[in-house]
């Protein structure tokens, strides 16, 4: 008898420690949740509230329907958040998923009850094929072709590619590791830096929805590729430089 109910004692510890994972005090919640469970989930709730922190800019070129725009970085963004209902579910996105990441903390110590942020952003959400809708924004320039990038890789020796953004915190941090690395071995390889938001069309055609990414070529063709941050240790390792 004792045995039984130490194992419902253990089955109601693990339950309760599963249902508290993700949520804060006094009965929050709050969730960095992938683009196909966001989109389920913003669809199946009732009342729920979607914003995109991104600039007024980045929003006019395409967000997600429903959409209110409260730019993180903007002064007063508090008193943004302020205008929404604390006590029904948030969802908030950005582009790659890092200032909405910021977003949803801050939402939860202000006392928001429920926050859901889309992880990956709307980089992954375009790259899944979800829709988008687009505002007046005047048209950016084309940027690099795939064309004019197969160029700039080509050649004997080796190409590492990195797509960064000035918003970017991760792929501002990765960018003097690479410098540095590159340096070290100007002999053999030479760094291309690319802008995701002046390329966001070769990035689409490249299938790129999360940075910081890098590539390695070699004569032209992909020999390696990381998304995400990455130490100089494991960046010689794995591309053997």
């Amino acid at each position: 008898m004792k045995r039984v109910l130490s194992i419902i004692a253990l089955l109601f510890s693990l339950q309760y420690l599963g249902a508290c994972q993700n949520s804060g005090g006094n009965g929050q919640i709050k969730e960095s949740i992938p683009v196909d469970q966001f989109e389920k989930k913003l669809a199946g709730t009732p009342g729920a509230q979607l914003v995109d922190v991104r600039s007024s800019g980045e929003f006019t070129e395409g967000h997600l329907a429903g959409a209110a725009n409260m730019n993180i970085n903007d002064d007063g963004y508090k008193d943004k958040f302020n205008t929404l209902d604390k006590n029904k579910p948030v969802f908030v996105y950005c582009l790659s998923g890092g200032r909405s990441g910021r977003a949803a903390n801050i939402m939860q110590e202000m006392g928001f009850k429920e926050v859901y942020n889309m992880a990956g952003g709307i980089m992954k959400w375009e790259s899944a094929g979800k829709p988008i809708e687009h505002g007046n924004a005047p048209p950016k320039p084309a940027g690099m072709s795939m064309d004019e990038f197969s160029k700039k890789v080509a050649g004997n020796n080796y190409v590492l590619v990195d797509y960064n953004a000035p918003w970017c915190a991760p792929c501002q941090k990765l960018m003097p590791m690479l410098e540095a690395f590159v340096q070290k071995r100007k002999d053999k390889v030479t760094l291309l830096k690319i802008n995701y938001d002046d390329n966001k069309s070769l990035a689409k055609e490249k299938g790129i929805s999360g940075i910081p990414y890098v590539e390695l070529y070699h004569e032209g063709k992909l020999v390696w590729k990381h998304e995400g941050a990455i130490e100089e240790k494991q960046l010689q390792e794995e591309t053997k430089l």
